[in-house]
């Protein structure tokens, strides 16, 4: 993308976590904001803070997450993916089982690693990934009980990775509204 996509404006708000954070607060009543500082958001939010030394990667975000909070799950979604919607989070949620590691969304394009819950069984593999520098969900995710949760509109679980797609997110959230 060229600069941070967390503070790329959205929706009406100064930036993308902002918006995200905002919208996820009407379904959760504890929402969090996983990053190494808190310094860079101009809106008043929780915030878990990973380790100064660690990785720019997820697997830092989930150890944090799982040390701060201590609870049971958590549902996690990525600052670039505005679309996933209410219905798509509820159909995660009602999938969850106490015997599974992960819930996870997938596509006939693939699966969505940053849109799921995560149950603290994972930790302790978390912070071996981490020690080993070893980021990849999808290894993760295979090894553990995941369910996979099938969906058909891509559109949903559209990324913002490049400034043409950051581009039509906001076209096409501004023709939505």
């Amino acid at each position: 993308m060229g600069q941070d996509k967390a503070l790329l404006s959205f929706g009406g708000y100064t930036s993308l976590a902002e918006f995200q954070y905002n919208r996820l607060t009407k379904l959760f009543s504890n929402v969090y904001i996983s990053t190494k500082t808190r310094e860079k958001f101009d809106f008043e939010a929780q915030f878990i803070l990973d380790a100064d030394n660690s990785d720019f990667a997820p697997t830092a975000g989930f150890v944090s997450a799982f040390e701060s909070l201590k609870c049971e799950s958590f549902f996690a979604l990525s600052v670039d993916t505005p679309f996933v919607d209410v219905d798509t989070i509820e159909t995660l949620l009602h999938a969850d089982e106490s015997h599974l590691d992960a819930i996870i969304a997938k596509t006939p394009s693939g699966t969505h690693p940053l849109c799921g819950i995560y149950h603290h069984t994972l930790l302790e593999t978390f912070q071996q990934m981490q020690r080993e520098g070893d980021h990849r969900l999808g290894k993760l995710l295979s090894m553990k009980q995941t369910r996979f949760v099938e969906f058909e509109n891509e559109e949903i679980f559209m990324n913002l990775n490049h400034p043409h797609e950051y581009e039509e997110a906001l076209s096409r959230y501004n023709n939505k509204n």
